[in-house]
């Protein structure tokens, strides 16, 4: 008796064990930084496995952001990448990841995020619409504007900087992503 119990829940456990990983290869996954994004996982949960991003994601906890982007959303990040970041002045990044720069890493981390979720296709969609340019309000309260320069996407910030995105369309379960080469700053007062 004791050995059918043992079988019948040996079975039941390679069923689920089976299901989760027949749901885990059915979805549709882009890989970013040597890793695969699931659509099922949010933002934070697919971003640490990313090796592209471990500055991205140590700025995003250094500013305390990490509950905001597990919420339901839904969110558009333009994601910079550890290049990204080294493009930025020696010694920027230590600076801004400090106790008492939270307030402006965190502005500048949230000027990369816009509300909704906006993939490629809606993107080029209000790029059209807006006669070759759209204007997306980032949740930090300043201004991108997204166009087209041949078949890629890019975001330029206030200052006039340009990001291109070089992944895009990295869906989450609360957003999406589009992994950016260049860091962009909001409006400098």
């Amino acid at each position: 008796m004791k050995t059918i119990k043992l079988f019948q829940s040996a079975l039941v456990a390679m069923f689920f064990l089976g299901s989760t990983l027949a749901f885990a290869q059915s979805e549709k996954t882009v890989t970013v930084g040597g890793a695969p994004m699931y659509p099922s996982k949010n933002i934070v949960e697919n971003a640490v496995n990313s090796k592209d991003h471990t500055t991205l994601v140590a700025a995003v906890q250094a500013a305390g952001l990490v509950e905001t982007l597990q919420t339901p959303g839904p969110f558009t990040v333009f994601a910079p990448d550890n290049a990204a970041f080294a493009k930025l002045p020696a010694g920027t990044v230590e600076t801004l990841v400090k106790p008492e720069n939270k307030a402006t890493l965190t502005g500048i981390l949230t000027y990369h995020v816009v509300a909704g979720k906006m993939g490629s296709k809606e993107i080029a969609a209000a790029i059209k619409k807006g006669n070759g340019k759209a204007v997306l309000t980032t949740v930090q309260g300043g201004k991108l504007t997204a166009w087209m320069q041949g078949k890629d996407l890019y975001i330029s910030d206030e200052n006039g900087n340009k990001s291109k995105v070089t992944i895009a369309d990295v869906y989450q379960s609360n957003g999406v992503i589009h992994s950016v080469d260049t860091v962009v700053l909001p409006k400098s007062e």
